[in-house]
């Protein structure tokens, strides 16, 4: 078997160009984890959350989700977020756990609040509202709709 020395050298080329390709897709996908501050918020249901999903701000991407535990006591869902150093949550901010489309991601949603007291590493969000599933909203809209105002059906 007699290699030449141009094909080695094209194989070697071709795998710097793969790698090279790779790290920039990794970089301009999105895909680290932010580091900043680490924020807590309590869930009923977090519907397919997962660790690395976004953290965002009317769409903008200010953190992620650096872990997902459950309370031994009240089995109530813990996440923690990591947010930007540079973005100051106000105390009173909500949390909503949301799904890109019926069939998208699902990532947290903060609905900044007015309080002038800004949110501390290792601090916790007291407003959160839970994942609602299709099958919740088909309800509340059934319920709606046989509901005539007095708490009886039609």
């Amino acid at each position: 078997m007699n290699k030449k020395p141009v094909e080695t050298i094209m194989g070697l080329v071709v795998l710097v160009v793969a790698a090279f390709f790779l790290f920039f897709a990794y970089k301009v996908s999105d895909l680290q984890v932010v580091k900043g501050y680490d924020v807590h918020a309590k869930f009923l249901k977090v519907g397919g959350l997962n660790v690395g999903s976004d953290v965002r701000i009317n769409g903008i991407k200010v953190g992620s989700v650096v872990a997902l535990s459950l309370d031994k006591d009240d089995f109530i869902a813990n996440v923690t977020m990591s947010i930007l150093p540079n973005v100051q949550l106000p105390k009173d901010s909500v949390a909503a756990i949301v799904g890109d489309g019926l069939m998208g991601d699902k990532f947290i949603k903060i609905e900044p609040g007015k309080s002038q007291e800004m949110l501390q590493n290792g601090d916790s969000l007291a407003k959160t509202k839970d994942f609602k599933t299709l099958e919740d909203m088909v309800g509340e809209i059934i319920f709606m709709v046989t509901d005539n105002g007095n708490g009886e059906e039609k």
